[in-house]
């Protein structure tokens, strides 16, 4: 599905063949063929196999063809990390060691195919980032070589930890191939970010089911990122009961969890008793992580959250030199134009007692570093 989606995308299927044809594995061809699901047409990209599909491999032999296949290194590398991921996968499922899993269905010549084009065709689209929908992983039960398993497969759940999954309609709609490209490449996971569209491509999967359309679909463009804004996640709870001093450790444990702010405001709360109101920023993905910290590390029996857009200058930094040695210099800009230069505290500090100078005066120089050098740039 996602070979076809990338195929109508623009990805020339023979370009992906002789790509493909560097790795030392033979008997088998690609065909493309445009199909309905659903009423919607797509294309249906299928590795037909000329003869067996020689499955049953183990880690090593997979390993040992990427190596001693022709492919970028970089292709190389990432197709190797998916292949370790599963093996991995797979090896806490059966109770065993990686490099003792015995690959069935995904040893196989097709599926191997699959894994290694979805690496080469993810590659060929040169995108910044992928961000993808939650997954509907579908279920019921399905049938493999381990006999009747449940929907999403144990491999696919361990696949996808971390990642939003839902199951809506009988059937496996996400498979251990699929779980392994997506997380592996997704960046992101939540609605269509606000982008302008470029191209869209549909993938078709092997069945044509009625309720839903069996297709997986690609949409490339360019994000606008100043419509897009950056969300954020909003944490916040009360609490009266709680020994100030565990406060200061609270924050410092939400800020090495991820969260991206993190602080605590006085306030009144009913029959006039003072609190304290915990606030913890973080991304979306971060939720569980920062959730489970504001149980586990504070008295209170619940906590709020909401998504909110935000507006967010780029950033970077740049080493300034100083009379009082050197400075990083934080800098907040967007579409060229310069907004906020700011010294790092803890650089200013060290020069600061190193030299003898008042903060103040470390501040001021490192601001005036960073102008004096960007006046200097043509």
């Amino acid at each position: 599905m996602l070979l076809g989606a990338l195929v109508e995308l623009g990805l020339p299927l023979p370009a992906l063949a002789e790509e493909l044809h560097k790795l030392p594995l033979e008997g088998y061809r690609l065909e493309a063929q445009r199909v309905r699901r659903a009423g919607l047409a797509c294309t249906k990209v299928e590795v037909v196999i000329d003869g067996h599909g020689h499955g049953h491999r183990h880690l090593s032999d997979i390993l040992g063809l990427l190596d001693a296949s022709a492919l970028a290194p970089s292709i190389k590398e990432r197709a190797a990390s998916l292949f370790q991921r599963l093996a991995e996968a797979e090896a806490w499922v059966h109770g065993t060691e990686p490099e003792k899993v015995h690959f069935h269905e995904v040893g196989a010549v097709d599926s191997i195919v699959d894994i290694v084009g979805g690496v080469l065709g993810l590659a060929w689209t040169r995108a910044d980032r992928f961000v993808s929908s939650p997954l509907n992983v579908g279920s019921g039960v399905v049938s493999t070589s381990h006999g009747q398993l449940p929907v999403p497969t144990p491999a696919t759940v361990r696949l996808l930890q971390g990642v939003p999954i839902y199951g809506s309609g009988e059937g496996e709609m996400v498979t251990p191939t699929g779980a392994l490209l997506v997380s592996s490449h997704a960046g992101a996971y939540g609605p269509l970010p606000a982008l302008r569209s470029e191209a869209v491509g549909h993938g078709a999967g092997t069945r044509d089911t009625a309720a839903r359309p069996n297709v997986l679909r690609l949409i490339a463009g360019e994000e606008d990122r100043a419509a897009a804004g950056d969300p954020v996640l909003v944490l916040e709870t009360e609490v009266d009961d709680m020994p100030p001093q565990l406060l200061g450790p609270l924050i410092d444990r939400l800020l090495a969890a991820g969260a991206l702010d993190a602080f605590y405001t006085p306030i009144y709360m009913k029959k006039g008793r003072p609190g304290i109101l915990i606030t913890a920023l973080a991304p979306p993905a971060r939720r569980e992580a920062m959730e489970e910290l504001l149980f586990a590390e504070t008295t209170t029996l619940g906590v709020r959250r909401q998504v909110w857009d935000r507006a967010v200058l780029d950033r970077r930094s740049v080493r300034v030199e100083t009379p009082y040695g050197p400075v990083a210099v934080k800098i907040g800009e967007r579409g060229g134009r310069v907004y906020n230069v700011q010294p790092e505290f803890d650089d200013c500090q060290a020069a600061a007692a190193r030299s003898g100078a008042a903060l103040k005066e470390v501040f001021s120089a490192a601001v005036a570093a960073y102008h004096a050098a960007a006046a200097r740039v043509p």
